[in-house]
């Protein structure tokens, strides 16, 4: 069997080299010898299988610690390893107590081969199978993708009386090079792996067991990584999502978009876009709940005598009854003047506080009309704080 290339060495990297200019190396050279830029030469085509061959144990951590430490056998063995292949460190029983195994499986003692202890027969195929890592074909079945989560800021008349806006978002779509597959349309090539068997075996001890190939889930063929996404199946993309927001939104209201997350893995449906609104404050409304709350200036002499003034609502001007003796402070209802309540089908009410404003004293006409009044009301306005006490 032809030596095996160093992995660093095809992608044209040190050992010691860190991950993201692994990373840079691998694109730079996929750019340069993918199947679709060099159509029909096979050198190319070769020369672009131990590319990816050699970033799929590179560029996994795990898989690279294992290669580093092992070679191309450690590789193997963290891959699930080829034909005869024995296992590292974290495969196969090679962290298991076999003396404790047997004893639990009522077969005697046997050699021990680690101190990992109590294992039973479960719990040690359980250990044995996890340590296996999937290669970019085992990605397993179609998988729904994410859903998105996006704030939107609206002014309070917006979320009064509802809209529709645009906002700008950034998803995964669906990659138009592969329709999603991850796979280029230069064909299909024998796994190197297993060698088109889509078996692997692995040697634990004296045991060994014959396994679904874990870089090609069984096919016994792999497929070209498309150049568009790099065999994810999806490339970030921009786009304006229209969003209908309903009357009577309010603050932390989270709308739903379907479909407008992002695309899901090997043909699963898309995620879906959340957004969540943020309502700016209006200068003199104030929202709470379905009612709106709003403070009014009212004249001395309006409070004191009684009037009809007008006031703002949502709606536009209404008109308030102010009774004689009105206090500063005192509330008023304004009945179905507040915000829809879509859900409900009903409205809420407006809240009207009074502020009763004082005259501006510039001229001495005023000063004796206050003087009079002082001596027509001699009574102490904070005689109940004294009672108090």
């Amino acid at each position: 069997m032809a030596e095996r290339q160093d992995y660093y060495e095809t992608l044209g990297v040190a050992r010691g080299a860190p991950a993201e200019e692994i990373r840079k190396a691998y694109k730079r050279l996929v750019r340069k010898f993918h199947p679709d830029v060099n159509p029909g030469d096979k050198a190319a085509e070769e020369r672009f299988k131990k590319i990816q061959d050699a970033y799929d144990t590179l560029g996994d951590d795990k898989k690279r610690q294992m290669y580093d430490q092992f070679g191309h056998s450690g590789d193997r063995a963290a891959q699930g390893g080829g034909a005869g292949a024995q296992y590292g460190p974290g495969m196969g029983f090679g962290g298991f107590d076999f003396d404790e195994f047997m004893k639990q499986a009522g077969a005697g003692a046997g050699a021990g081969a680690g101190r990992a202890g109590n294992a039973g027969f479960k719990g040690i195929f359980d250990q044995f199978f996890r340590g296996f890592g999937g290669g970019p074909e085992t990605r397993g079945e179609a998988e729904r993708g994410g859903d998105l989560e996006y704030a939107l800021n609206i002014d309070f008349w917006q979320s009064i009386r509802g809209t529709q806006s645009r906002l700008r978002i950034t998803r995964q779509d669906v990659c138009d090079g592969c329709g999603g597959g991850g796979a280029s349309g230069a064909g299909t090539m024998n796994c190197m792996e297993c060698n088109g068997s889509g078996q692997v075996s692995q040697m634990a001890g004296a045991m060994r067991f014959n396994l679904t190939c874990p870089r090609c889930g069984g096919r016994g063929r792999s497929s070209n990584k498309c150049f568009r996404c790099q065999g994810e199946g999806r490339v970030s993309r921009q786009e304006e999502v229209e969003v209908r927001i309903p009357a009577g939104a309010q603050t932390g209201a989270r709308l739903r978009v379907p479909g407008k997350g992002n695309a899901g893995s090997l043909g699963g449906p898309a995620g879906d876009l959340y957004i969540t609104l943020r309502i700016d404050e209006h200068p003199f409304f104030r929202r709470d709940g379905d009612n709106i709350e709003i403070r009014v200036p009212v004249a001395v002499w309006e409070a004191g005598l009684g009037a009809k003034i007008e006031v703002p609502t949502i709606d536009g001007r209404a008109l308030l009854k102010v009774p004689q003796g009105t206090q500063n402070g005192q509330k008023f209802r304004l009945r179905d003047k507040g915000v829809l309540n879509a859900r409900k089908g009903t409205r809420g009410d407006q809240i009207i506080e009074v502020q009763i404003q004082l005259p501006e004293v510039n001229d001495e006409r005023t000063r004796e009309i206050l003087r009079e009044l002082a001596s027509r009301n001699p009574a102490d306005p904070r005689a109940a704080l004294w009672r108090g006490l």
